[in-house]
């Protein structure tokens, strides 16, 4: 198994829930095949006083997508700062 860590910009269509049912990447689209989750904050995150800019709140998923020539990967993906697109943050294979 490995993770690389990416900034790619990718296409990424939502079902109507909200989460990702497809993604376009490196010229391959991935069909998502299992039940994508919610990326986020962690809710028992404790920041010290001294921090005056929280993190914000990310907007983003983790998911497995399958390719039409059988390549499986798990994907980690978020809006961009900009709100106008998604960014690729890391790929398990």
């Amino acid at each position: 198994m490995s993770i690389t860590h990416t900034t790619d910009i990718v296409t990424v269509w939502l079902g109507s829930n909200g989460a990702p049912q497809r993604m376009f990447w490196a010229g391959h689209r991935y069909r998502v095949t299992d039940t994508p989750t919610r990326l986020g904050p962690e809710p028992d995150l404790l920041l010290s006083p001294a921090i005056t800019h929280p993190p914000r709140p990310s907007t983003g998923w983790r998911f497995q997508g399958t390719s039409d020539d059988g390549d499986s990967r798990v994907f980690d993906v978020r809006r961009r700062d900009a709100g106008d697109g998604w960014e690729l943050l890391r790929v398990i294979d």
